[in-house]
């Protein structure tokens, strides 16, 4: 405060104010105006990958090949009859519930496809994410736009998500379609033998798509990593299938399993879970803590690799 002709006026505290005001708010709106920029940035980026991942034919052939499986299993179900009809101790359990009811066809496609395709279909989008650019020569030009390492690894892992979400996807809507189409539907007995009303079986598979996808992106993970380590893409997927098989057959030596609850191959086929009264909550949260520690360790892999070699010369 300073006096002028008797009178206090504010001097030099106002100004502090509304000086230290200003400059919050312009920090604020700085931040907020360059993270939104930057968000759409990362958007444009994630639907220009997308783009050429759904576009490829490769991609789509692979896509096609997952919707017409179902329709087969549930033609030879159609013709032949479940499992149970043809001869005893022949198939599974969910297989033996499709003829009842329609809605079964989409878990049995799932419990069918999960084992090996759908792994397969997932190696080779996500092996192929970072090792066929590199392979391409056309990785050294996408790091030549600002966008940066982390972020860019960061949109090839998301979109061979979304490539997971696709996949499962198609599966359970073919696998339904199917089963409503040759088999009787209405509400649904479950493996525990507790009956549901027909919605909430829909909603279960809502429940099963989510959960193989998020199996099936912990192997994008492992995908993803293998892929940062070499220039040719079959190298990565090759490998990446590999990993599969050998966890496989690893699962099925009861005398390893010690080590069974860490292969990622054993809880695939978990989301049977759902199908009981009530929901195996425990186990299926087990399978998706699993998937989780692989999308850490491998994310983490591909991300040191990724970011601390030269990897486009």
């Amino acid at each position: 405060m300073s006096t002028v002709s008797g009178r206090q006026t504010p001097m030099v505290g106002g100004r502090e104010a509304l000086s230290t005001g200003n400059s919050v708010g312009n920090t604020a709106g700085n931040t907020v105006g360059n993270t939104v920029p930057a968000v759409r940035a990362w958007l444009r980026l994630l639907g220009s990958e997308a783009g050429l991942t759904f576009r490829r034919p490769r991609n789509a052939a692979m896509l096609g090949l997952l919707v017409v499986i179902p329709v087969l299993v549930g033609v030879a179900l159609r013709v032949f009859g479940s499992p149970e009809e043809s001869g005893p101790g022949r198939g599974t359990a969910i297989l033996q519930q499709v003829t009842g009811n329609g809605l079964f066809l989409t878990f049995a496609a799932l419990s069918i496809l999960v084992q090996l395709l759908l792994p397969v279909v997932v190696a080779v989008v996500a092996g192929d994410s970072v090792a066929g650019e590199a392979g391409l020569g056309t990785l050294r030009y996408l790091l030549a736009v600002p966008a940066g390492r982390t972020r860019l690894l960061a949109v090839k892992y998301v979109n061979a998500v979304v490539f997971c979400l696709a996949a499962v996807t198609a599966v359970a809507l073919s696998g339904l379609l199917t089963g409503l189409v040759l088999f009787p539907a209405g509400p649904i007995t479950l493996l525990s033998g507790v009956t549901v009303p027909f919605a909430e079986g829909v909603l279960r598979i809502g429940v099963v798509v989510l959960y193989v996808t998020a199996g099936m992106a912990a192997l994008a993970a492992v995908a993803l990593a293998l892929s940062t380590f070499t220039e040719v893409s079959i190298g990565a997927i090759a490998s990446t299938v590999v990993v599969v098989i050998v966890a496989q057959v690893l699962g099925a030596i009861p005398q390893l399993a010690a080590i069974q609850p860490y292969l990622l191959t054993t809880w695939w086929s978990h989301f049977d879970g759902v199908l009981r009264a009530p929901v195996a909550v425990d186990e299926m949260a087990d399978g998706l803590l699993v998937f989780g520690a692989y999308v850490v360790v491998f994310g983490s892999v591909a991300w040191a690799r990724f970011t601390g070699k030269d990897i486009t010369s």
